[in-house]
């Protein structure tokens, strides 16, 4: 180890020191936060401006500082299924009545939904207002290489119709899913759990002596697995600060500055949508501004991780406890929101880059007819789109083919892809927690209090 990643690395045990000092104090999680955001960010450039990019010193002191961050989000992930699976049965097992689960799950997905359709929207005419083209993109040796994997891809998912996306959601191997392996495991956890729930209910109902036992369990349970997440969130400054060095001090000057236009009509039409989430909240009685500052530190943890799925635990939480929301919504929305409806990933980067490759084959992308039919088919193909870094490319594998339009590029934008998931990976996690919030306000007082008392 050298003396130059010997000193990076105490200066960055320097921001750790201080983080922890500062949470010592007893400032709030949003406060540190921010802390580790500018503190981490800060570190990141001053990597690059001292060392220079690609210097071996930096990926030296990375290789350390990714301990923090990396391992911050595998506690994460680590806690994902369980926290999915004990929620869906608690959720079953304390509600009332069974019908008040189908209401929730009606309300969330539609606006998950509704939300994805208005983002795609959005998204085609930010891009047409840019006039933004796929023509002129440079193609280099990482471009070349990302290109001939897509097209090894695209069999595996351009052929996928509505039948076959609806039966993957399907359980089949519970315990296989529970190790994420499936881009729809936590849609089947969350069936295997609604289920389990729903058998606990009926042994409840047959054996009265049973009920107890049961619900004992079930809290306990559930208290375990909540008190992990709590302990785990206490680490989010030290995680944040990790994620944000690595992302700034990997961050490639020249890649910006030659697709720059294409980020910043990409964070515009982000910008609108987190626009719409406030206008939407706000229909339901809740203020926009205190909305988002009560989410912010879930929305930074996403925006440094790239992984809606790794935000799940900080997601539910904040609900609960910032928001109101009754922990049954909290976690279906969490999880749906997860796979179903992002409005980042699966909404605003297909339709971007449907429109910029759709003149070099022909089409006018202001055609009524290949707006609808583009909405839609977002709308539709955003169901079981991964919650982790790289879905949306997964997102414009589905939808480019089915409309026609080559995948290329995908490959192309390579370069400025993690500058650009970072924020709609937040963006998604806003849309669920609007979800989320949206389906406890429309279900009516009177049912959020029988929810908040069945879970007491």
């Amino acid at each position: 180890m050298s003396i130059a990643v010997i000193a990076s690395l105490a200066v960055f045990s320097g921001i750790l020191y201080f983080l922890y000092g500062q949470q010592k104090k007893g400032n709030t999680l949003s406060r540190l936060v921010l802390f580790g955001l500018v503190l981490g960010s800060a570190f990141g450039l001053s990597l690059q401006l001292i060392f220079g990019e690609g210097s071996s010193a930096i990926s030296g002191t990375l290789e350390w500082v990714n301990v923090i961050g990396k391992g911050y989000v595998g506690l994460l992930k680590m806690i994902i299924m369980p926290l999915v699976l004990v929620s869906m049965i608690a959720a079953v097992v304390k509600l009332e009545k069974g019908g008040s689960l189908g209401k929730i799950s009606g309300i969330t997905i539609s606006v998950l939904l509704a939300t994805t359709a208005i983002s795609a929207i959005i998204g085609i005419f930010v891009t047409q207002s840019f006039g933004l083209s796929a023509e002129g993109l440079t193609e280099g040796a990482r471009e070349t290489a990302r290109i001939a994997v897509l097209e090894s891809r695209i069999g595996r998912v351009s052929d996928l119709t509505i039948p076959q996306m609806l039966v993957s959601f399907i359980p089949t191997n519970p315990f296989a899913d529970l190790t994420g392996s499936r881009s729809t495991s936590i849609i089947a956890v969350v069936i295997f759990g609604v289920l389990t729930g729903i058998a606990a209910r009926k042994v409840m109902n047959e054996k009265k002596e049973l009920e107890s036992p049961i619900r004992t369990f079930v809290d306990a349970t559930q208290s375990v697995v909540m008190r992990l997440v709590k302990m785990i969130m206490a680490l989010t400054p030290y995680g944040i600060a990790a994620l944000m060095a690595k992302v700034v001090a990997t961050s490639s000057a020249s890649d910006i500055l030659n697709l720059l236009g294409f980020i910043v009509a990409s964070y515009f039409a982000i910008f609108l949508m987190f626009v719409v989430h406030g206008l939407l909240v706000s229909l339901v009685g809740v203020n926009p501004k205190e909305f988002f500052q009560k989410i912010w530190p879930v929305l930074t943890f996403a925006f440094s991780s790239r992984s809606s799925a790794a935000t799940i635990p900080l997601n539910v939480e904040a609900q609960v406890t910032k928001l109101n929301v009754p922990p049954a919504i909290a976690n279906l929305s969490a999880s749906f929101g997860a796979t179903i409806g992002q409005n980042g990933c699966a909404g605003i980067y297909p339709a971007m880059l449907a429109v910029m490759v759709a003149p070099t084959v022909g089409i006018d992308p202001m055609d009524i007819n290949f707006i609808l039919s583009l909405v839609a088919m977002i709308t539709v193909s955003s169901f079981g789109i991964a919650g982790v870094g790289g879905g949306a490319t997964f997102a414009a594998l589905i939808v480019l083919p089915a409309m026609g339009l080559p995948v290329t590029i995908a490959a192309l934008l390579i370069s400025i892809e993690p500058l650009i998931d970072m924020a709609r990976t937040a963006l998604n996690v806003s849309g669920a927690m609007t979800a989320g919030t949206i389906a406890s306000r429309l279900l009516g007082k009177k049912e959020a209090d029988k929810l908040e008392q069945a879970e007491a």
